[in-house]
């Protein structure tokens, strides 16, 4: 009778550490988002997490006659790669993600963890792109007069 009950709660633990694994560890989901970075920030009250947004490109409706943009909201785990963030802040990055089924308070306040930045560059605004192709204009006359 001892040795039955011992085994059903060797199976219940075993059970129990199994759920807690496929909730809080096991990865979902893994993919790229691409979008201009809106902010990252290091909160929270107990565990300081970094937090951030990412905006994509396009729009979308959740109510009748409303427009509002893609948002992405990210936990980052790796404070180095979070300050690497902070300072892309307006810029368009592509973030590697994994996704959980649940949120651990340690990790962040999102199931979305970004582990790496693929690419970052900064759009080209027209009125620059012409000012700097007038500009390299200039020198090459400049260097073919001298």
């Amino acid at each position: 009778m001892r040795k039955g009950a011992l085994i059903v709660l060797a199976l219940l633990i075993a059970i129990g550490v199994g759920a807690f694994y496929f909730r809080f560890y096991f990865v979902f989901g893994e993919g790229v988002k691409s979008g201009e970075l809106n902010y990252v920030v290091k909160k929270g009250v107990i565990f300081k997490t970094y937090e951030g947004k990412l905006i994509q490109s396009g729009i979308r409706s959740k109510a009748a006659g409303s427009i509002q943009s893609y948002e992405f909201e990210f936990s980052v785990e790796n404070a180095a790669l979070a300050e690497k963030l902070m300072l892309q802040g307006g810029k368009v990055v592509e973030l590697r993600y994994k996704e959980y089924f649940g949120v651990l308070p340690w990790r962040g306040f999102t199931r979305f963890i970004v582990d790496s930045i693929i690419t970052h560059n900064t759009p080209a605004l027209p009125e620059a792109s012409v000012l700097d192709n007038s500009a390299s204009v200039v020198q090459e006359q400049v260097q073919l007069t001298e």
